[in-house]
């Protein structure tokens, strides 16, 4: 049988309200599943969720899992 690949992922936190920020950046926080501050979602780890939270980097907090 072959060996499962261990697939990297990210836990995001949404540290910082998103009330008063332009609007792309607000609907890349709800596209990640972040609705409330300290909110955690985990995500595999790609290019596409990299693109994102760089775009939101200074909202969110990210950890390797």
């Amino acid at each position: 049988m072959a060996a499962k690949k261990s697939v990297k992922q990210l836990r995001i936190t949404l540290k910082r309200s998103t009330i008063g920020r332009l609007e792309n950046q607000k609907r890349t926080a709800i596209a990640l599943g972040l609705r409330r501050l300290n909110q955690n979602v985990v995500h595999d780890d790609s290019p596409v969720i990299r693109g994102m939270i760089d775009k939101i980097a200074h909202l969110v907090k990210v950890e390797k899992l």
